[in-house]
């Protein structure tokens, strides 16, 4: 069963919801992440999609503490995807610990959009914020132990289905191989990395305050049960991805040389300024 969508509106599989589309920047190529559905960060206040930096096999991004970001969102293919998105290890739609098989948005072909906060109902967010790990709506809630990062899996939809001829046993033997091949392993050196070079207290993202943002249903089958993209986005705050060597040091300008004469005036000393 399918619904013809408003034009504009990102829809939620199942018992999710629509968030409309905002007019985007063009990205630059250095803040996007994915093949199928590109991801970046943006920070509200300026509009900018903030830079990701890539470390010991991740994407990392500085964040600002106090600060609202978005996660935007573009839909390059010529079919509808969905994405089960998750920030700190919670699912930003349910609240619920997140999996890649709970409920996500669907977006059209082409069409982009700006996911800015959790979802509360089908008309209200509470806005994402940078904050300190203790205040973060994971740490609130009992969860912290996947606090500073941003998940995206994305799923292609279902095809109707068409008669085609079996393929040949050797190819079949193959594509199953391919289905059962293990999924890569996470890095984990750049979070080693981290975890002892930290310059000032960790991110987290808040629960920040509400705002209106409309949504409506549609029903979505996945093409499989595995994503066909699994993105991943770690954060911190600028002065830890330096301490860490993720982001480079500031070169600091050289102080000038002080001078005995800098003016070299002619002539003798002058009066003083009389009182």
């Amino acid at each position: 069963m399918h619904r013809r969508l408003l034009l504009g509106t990102l829809a939620l599989a199942a018992s999710a919801a629509a968030l409309p589309a905002h007019a985007l920047r063009m990205p630059t190529p250095d803040t996007r992440a994915g093949r199928w559905l590109q991801v970046s960060v943006v920070d509200r206040a300026t509009g900018r999609e903030l830079p990701l930096y890539r470390h010991g096999g991740e994407l990392w991004v500085a964040g600002r503490p106090g600060a609202r970001y978005a996660i935007r969102v573009h839909n390059r293919q010529g079919e509808r995807l969905m994405a089960v998105m998750s920030v700190d290890g919670v699912n930003i739609l349910s609240g619920e610990t997140a999996g890649v098989q709970q409920t996500g948005y669907v977006l059209d072909a082409g069409q982009r959009a700006d996911i800015a906060g959790w979802r509360k109902s089908d008309s209200e967010i509470a806005a994402f914020e940078f904050t300190a790990v203790a205040r973060s709506y994971a740490s609130r809630t009992g969860r912290p132990d996947h606090v500073g990062v941003i998940g995206v899996a994305v799923f292609r939809e279902r095809p109707q289905p068409v008669a085609v001829p079996a393929p040949p046993p050797a190819l079949q033997r193959e594509q199953r191989a391919e289905a059962e091949a293990p999924p890569a392993p996470e890095a984990g050196a750049a979070a080693d990395a981290m975890a002892s070079r930290k310059a000032a207290p960790g991110l987290g993202t808040g629960h920040g305050r509400r705002e209106t943002s409309w949504v409506t249903h549609t029903e979505f089958e996945r093409r499989s049960d595995r994503p066909d993209e699994l993105l991943r986005i770690r954060y911190d705050s600028r002065e830890n991805l330096v301490a860490a060597g993720i982001i480079p040091a500031p070169v600091p300008r050289p102080s000038p040389t002080p001078s005995p004469f800098p003016a070299s005036p002619a002539g003798y000393v002058p009066d003083p300024p009389r009182y």
